[in-house]
């Protein structure tokens, strides 16, 4: 089969628009979901710093809640608050649990909603 030149065509500038729609939207769902899941990581970070402490064990509930927020403060995290963690604590086990969830507006009124749950077990040896 025999190609002319006059008969190639490229991309029609609807189909660039279009394109540039998406790709615009995809990049607006990665700058509002992105710092969701750093601010996250940071929490689980947190989270798991408890484990290395060993003096975690003999402190109080309130204790361990203060520690935890420090550690959260050093990254200037601010959505974790006091109802968002469930300490439970018995002779050989401990466990910090983190509930919360995270409302991003989106587009008017859309809004991207993510919800998290995270834990560490400590156990007394």
């Amino acid at each position: 089969m025999q190609y002319r030149a006059n008969k190639q065509q490229g991309m029609t500038m609807l189909s660039l628009i279009v394109v540039m729609m998406i790709l615009g939207f995809l990049v607006m769902c990665a700058l509002k979901v992105g710092p969701i899941y750093m601010t996250h990581g940071q929490v689980v970070q947190a989270l798991e710093s408890l484990k290395n402490r060993p003096e975690i064990e003999t402190k109080s509930k309130r204790e361990i809640f203060i520690t935890l927020r420090k550690q959260l403060g050093i990254n200037n995290i601010n959505v974790i608050k006091k109802e968002h963690v469930t300490i439970t604590k018995e002779l050989d086990y401990l466990k910090v649990q983190i509930i919360y969830h995270v409302k991003e507006p989106f587009i008017k009124n859309l809004s991207i909603w993510v919800d998290f749950d995270n834990f560490v077990e400590v156990s007394h040896r």
